[in-house]
């Protein structure tokens, strides 16, 4: 594997203190962290993140108890009428994230009262949706005790409205972080830094014009894809055939259904992500932005080596300064 690159917006350049660097990393020397899961993540996805984090920095993390079965309990938002208007509200579909947040926020203070430097504060690292469900989390909660959101992969931004094609996953609690939730800062007092991976581009799906069935291959006709494909730029023109549309396949395959998810967070199909996450969608204005290339989304799928995530440790070691300071 190529080696991880780096490029941050805005150019902010934080130095790690030479005071600590004698310490061992066994030994409680920075503030603790919460690492908030993502969609359909549980928590023992992230025990070798949590590994890297004590026993390579000296960093103790705590993890919200959540399994994959708690994300069903999203589907009580389904009986919620403004789930179909996509305008729900986050409350009382995700209590139970943020309450299970606020626990393991209250463990790592018990941590953050031992630890050396700590200062008394902890920091949210934030896994896709973990990202705007930390920021959701500091505006019902407060940040009193909070100096540091890193979002790693996160959606933070709700796809644009009436987009052809485009429906908010998410109907509407994107929406309503962005309009009630405070703006993202970097400042001595509370710092926010979003990571975006470079993972893979997004393509679109277009037809094989010169009617050549070669390199193609066969979408249904009427099915959710063809649909959005129909509706994602004027240079689509779906044929008269009763059965399929021949998509000529010129870019992988991969890369044109990747498109299609990218197309459903920020509106377009060509960009770069890493694979889940489109790298616009994942930073935010006022936020410290950073992009690394060569970075899978999710823990899930994912090795240390050929197809790195987030939290591998070749990656950690590029965010990692900012729990640091």
């Amino acid at each position: 594997m190529a080696a991880v690159a780096a490029t941050v917006v805005p150019s902010i350049t934080s130095k790690l203190s030479t005071s600590s660097s004698s310490k061992q990393p066994t030994i409680l020397n920075y503030r603790p962290a919460i690492i908030l899961p993502g969609l359909g993540n549980n928590s023992s996805d992230y025990e070798k993140l949590q590994v890297t984090l004590k026993q390579v920095y000296g960093v103790p993390s705590v993890v919200p108890k959540v399994s994959r079965l708690d994300w069903l309990r999203n589907a009580a938002g389904l009986i919620d009428p403004n789930y179909w208007r996509g305008t729900l509200h986050p409350r009382p579909v995700l209590d139970w994230y943020l309450e299970r947040t606020h626990e393991a926020v209250s463990q790592a203070m018990l941590l953050a009262q031992e630890a050396d430097g700590g200062g008394g504060c902890v920091s949210l690292i934030g896994h896709s949706a973990g990202g705007w469900l930390a920021r959701l989390y500091m505006e019902e909660y407060g940040t009193s005790s909070i100096s540091l959101l890193l979002t790693l992969g996160s959606p933070l931004s709700p796809p644009p409205k009436d987009s052809p094609g485009v429906i908010d996953q998410t109907r509407g609690l994107l929406d309503h972080v962005e309009r009630h939730c405070a703006p993202a800062v970097y400042n001595p007092e509370l710092r926010y830094v979003c990571v975006a991976g470079r993972y893979i581009q997004g393509a679109r799906f277009f037809v094989n014009s010169n009617g050549d069935s070669s390199n193609s291959i066969e979408i249904p006709t009427g099915s959710d894809l063809q649909q959005s494909m129909s509706e994602e730029s004027e240079e689509v023109t779906l044929s008269n055939k009763t059965t399929s549309t021949l998509i000529a396949t010129e870019t992988t395959t991969r890369s044109r259904i990747v498109g299609q998810g990218y197309k459903q967070v920020c509106g377009k199909a060509d960009v770069w992500g890493d694979g889940v996450v489109p790298e616009v969608s994942a930073h935010l204005e006022g936020a410290m932005n950073i992009t690394l290339d060569g970075v899978y989304h999710s823990p899930v799928g994912s090795d240390d080596t050929q197809n790195p995530w987030y939290g591998s440790p070749s990656v950690v070691e590029k965010w990692i300064h900012h729990l640091l300071t």
